[in-house]
């Protein structure tokens, strides 16, 4: 998760994320080599009173300029492209799962088992015990398992909502009346955090994501244990 002062994006948990990564760093450099070419003609021409007539009036160079834009938005877009197929792509998913907002609280529904959903509210700042994180805890955290494809079937009740969670690379609109799907694998172990990212209401910012991701076994040992439990 994001910690105090950090500038950068979370640590990558699925192959998505890792890709989004690999592309803000390309994105990133390319846009660091034209800023430091713009600044080096800048101070070029304010501090030199030369003149060059061959590059005044020259077509080699007007070509250059508008060719070379032409080269680097290409160098931009097609990594873009391939990056945005990636995350629509859902391949044979190893589980399914619906999470409908409501305000101001998520319901997750594990459509692959007959009685097995919960509703997940926000641990109030009072009831927090030591090493849980104010405003992201949630009574019932959504368990997946490891290295599966995992197909998210969003929606909501009342008004719009997002289910997003950043170091999975996960945003989806949870839009009334309308089932939006996505999907993602886990690439390790661990407990992932998200909020509701779209403007809800008066708790807006008391509804949290809380993704732990487990082995198969343990996955199986837990969903057996709900649905005796149910």
């Amino acid at each position: 998760m994001a910690f105090p002062s950090q500038l950068g994006f979370q640590d990558a948990a699925s192959p998505v994320m890792e890709e989004l990564l690999h592309f803000h760093d390309h994105a990133l450099m390319i846009v660091f080599m034209i800023s430091t070419l713009v600044l080096y003609l800048m101070v070029a021409l304010v501090t030199s009173s030369l003149t060059n007539k061959y590059i005044l009036d020259s077509q080699e160079i007007e070509i250059i300029w508008t060719v070379l834009p032409a080269i680097i938005l290409i160098l931009i877009a097609l990594p873009s492209l391939r990056i945005l197929y990636l995350m629509d792509e859902i391949n044979d998913p190893h589980l399914t799962i619906k999470a409908m907002g409501h305000q101001w609280y998520w319901s997750y529904e594990y459509t692959d088992y007959e009685d097995l959903e919960f509703d997940s509210y926000m641990i109030p700042t009072q009831d927090l015990v030591p090493g849980q994180f104010r405003l992201l805890e949630a009574d019932h955290r959504m368990i997946t398992p490891v290295e599966s494809p995992i197909r998210m079937l969003i929606s909501a009740e009342d008004v719009l909502h997002s289910w997003a969670v950043p170091s999975l690379g996960v945003k989806m609109d949870a839009v009334p009346g309308r089932l939006n799907q996505t999907a993602f694998i886990v690439s390790r172990p661990g407990v992932f955090y998200g909020q509701c990212s779209e403007i809800c209401g008066a708790n807006h910012s008391f509804m949290p994501v809380v993704v732990e991701a487990v082995p198969l076994q343990q996955f199986e040992d837990w969903s057996t244990l709900m649905l005796q439990d149910a």
